[in-house]
């Protein structure tokens, strides 16, 4: 399915430009980044995917990426790649994750490279389910209150 993404690899786009395009979804994108910036330590890049996925946010540290996330017209996509041992531990929890993500879950390949899951974000059961995920890929950081 197409949805309307940054593709132009000759703009990047600004952190204003991307809010726009989210539109009224934009606090469910700016809060899991700040979840993602306060839990982890991987640095957030503006990174071109492709032209046909465009440009995305992507979170790396050390040559790793945890995940990606793309602004679309009035939602967003994360990607997420799970591998084998990651998968196994989202078994563990597939009943929690929101009927959505649980079918993605489902109809995507465990391939030799990982399950490369595809989050189109709507709502914050999204959310939600897609933190049940990245929890199974990278432990949170814990803090000390």
């Amino acid at each position: 399915m197409a949805y309307e993404r940054m593709l132009n690899k000759l703009k990047q786009p600004s952190a204003h430009e991307m809010g726009q395009l989210i539109g009224n979804r934009v606090n469910l994108w700016e809060n899991i980044h700040k979840y993602v910036k306060e839990h982890y330590d991987f640095k957030p890049e503006l990174s071109f995917f492709g032209k046909k996925h465009g440009w995305s946010i992507r979170y790396r540290k050390s040559g790793k990426t945890l995940c990606y996330f793309f602004p679309e017209e009035n939602a967003f996509s994360i990607l997420i790649v799970l591998g084998a041992k990651e998968s196994a531990k989202v078994e563990g929890v597939k009943q929690q994750l929101n009927e959505s993500v649980r079918a993605i879950f489902n109809h995507t390949e465990q391939l030799h490279d990982g399950r490369w899951m595809w989050i189109r974000v709507l709502e914050k059961s999204d959310i939600d389910a897609f933190l049940l995920l990245l929890h199974a890929k990278k432990k949170p950081k814990t803090t000390l209150a």
